[in-house]
């Protein structure tokens, strides 16, 4: 069975901040505290306005992100890596932080007395911030990508990269993994990126002329196309819990692969102060450390090592020998 493509929600976001953008412009310069101030209303509108049109923007991530693909094409490839990250993905948050800040100081100066509440909305704004600072922290390609652990056997390990993406953990694999040879899998079906992400891959590979060490092969996590036994090592990055229901499948598939003795490094998404700056109350829906400890045990991985990389959980699992 194969999982559902996450990140389908792009088009909810962009009505949301629509509306909110609309309201700013539209209905908070009516407010008695702030008609009739100039800077006030101009305040308003701007703001307003940056969100309407940042919203339109990753609203329409298909149109736009065509239109961003020919000029990718057209640059040359010493401007660098690409790895996916959209317009709407690296800036929505901070856009979500400039309504909410401005929410919270429009209801200040029309209903004071309800300050408590107005602070909840700021602090929301700043944590929203900050959510946008961890993203576009993580994005720069000097930033470690991976945490310093015991994953490989020896220099000439076959690991997989499973949900490879635009290949960053791969490229990350490369620089320890001299003489072994990487896997890397995707569906390859990204919504907002043209061809999935493959001619994506392809790019930052040739970029850092891995080409010939590293293959590509599109497939599931829930359904992996190996035999059993293959792999002397797997990792996956921010893939694995977005499978939803289907998350102790992925894990039961890659303790499928591996050889006995050969370890798993994931990275996912927990409940914490960096999730919640990221997604809010949402994250108290991620399934927890212990969830996923109880998990991995039921499949029959044993926990080697774990800690936190830029505010998300990894563990590294081994199946027994």
């Amino acid at each position: 069975m194969k999982a559902k493509a996450a990140h389908s929600h792009g088009w909810l976001v962009g009505i949301l901040g629509l509306a909110v953008g609309i309201t700013l412009m539209v209905g908070f310069p009516k407010l008695r505290a702030v008609a009739g101030v100039v800077l006030l209303i101009a305040f308003f509108h701007l703001v307003g306005l940056v969100v309407v049109l940042g919203s339109l923007y990753s609203f329409a991530p298909d149109r736009f992100g065509r239109l961003m693909e020919r000029f990718r094409k057209k640059a040359p490839e010493e401007k660098g890596y690409d790895f996916g990250w959209s317009w709407g993905a690296m800036n929505g948050h901070w856009l979500a932080a400039a309504a909410l800040v401005t929410i919270a100081f429009g209801l200040q100066l029309e209903l004071p007395w309800l300050w408590p509440a107005w602070a909840v909305v700021a602090l929301l704004g700043v944590s929203c911030f900050v959510g946008g600072l961890l993203l576009r922290t993580s994005k720069q390609t000097d930033f470690a990508s991976l945490p310093l652990v015991d994953l490989l056997r020896s220099d000439q390990d076959l690991v997989l990269d499973a949900g490879c993406g635009g290949g960053r953990t791969t490229l990350a694999l490369s620089k320890v993994l001299k003489n072994g040879r990487v896997v890397a899998l995707d569906r390859f079906d990204a919504y907002y990126i043209d061809g999935g992400g493959r001619a994506m891959l392809e790019r930052n590979l040739r970029i850092a002329g891995l080409t010939d060490r590293i293959q590509i092969e599109k497939g599931d996590l829930t359904a992996l196309p190996f035999p059993d036994n293959h792999f002397d090592s797997a990792v996956s990055a921010h893939v694995i819990d977005h499978l939803k229901q289907h998350k102790r499948t992925g894990l039961a598939e890659i303790f499928r692969v591996l050889k006995p003795g050969g370890r798993f490094l994931m990275v996912v998404w927990v409940p914490g102060w960096a999730t919640f700056s990221l997604a809010n109350a949402f994250c108290l829906l991620l399934t927890s450390k212990a969830g996923w400890r109880k998990m991995a045990a039921a499949v029959g991985f044993s926990i080697r090592d774990e800690g936190t990389i830029n505010g998300m959980w990894f563990a590294v699992l081994e199946r027994p020998r």
